[in-house]
């Protein structure tokens, strides 16, 4: 359903971010989280900063070279790719949408972070989409 609604915004895997924030031979990507602040709190990758999903601030992103990469990501990929693509529209180059948002990634078992501490939880977002995340990642939430 993404793919179709936002067809030109180009997809990234979690093993693809994965290899680029580790890989030194290539230009950091900014990596941006579209949720809101109180989901960002839970948990979030580790070099994203927030940006909000509703009415994001752009001109935060002014010094960032237009050919930069710039992952987005949200819960499961919607917010993020409607995101995704106002960047494009705003001119930015080498935007990316997370496919299957912070969910995928914490499904795979990957590095999050609370507060700069390691953490294993996720906010759900809602009841329904918490159902997309394996249980172990909204224990205590």
């Amino acid at each position: 359903m993404i793919r179709l609604k936002f067809p030109n915004v180009e997809g990234i895997t979690s093993k693809e971010l994965a290899l680029l924030l580790l890989d030194s031979g290539k230009p950091r990507p900014l990596v941006l989280d579209a949720r809101s602040q109180t989901e960002y709190a839970v948990s979030h990758i580790e070099t994203a900063t927030q940006i909000d999903p509703l009415t994001p601030h752009l001109a935060v992103l002014s010094t960032v070279p237009k050919d930069n990469p710039i992952v987005v990501y949200c819960a499961v990929g919607y917010r993020s790719a409607k995101l995704a693509q106002q960047l494009n529209e705003a001119g930015m180059k080498c935007i990316y949408n997370l496919s299957g948002g912070i969910f995928q990634w914490a499904n795979e078992g990957r590095l999050m972070f609370r507060d700069e501490h390691p953490t294993q939880l996720v906010h759900p977002y809602n009841a329904i989409w918490g159902k997309l995340l394996k249980s172990s990642y909204t224990k205590s939430l």
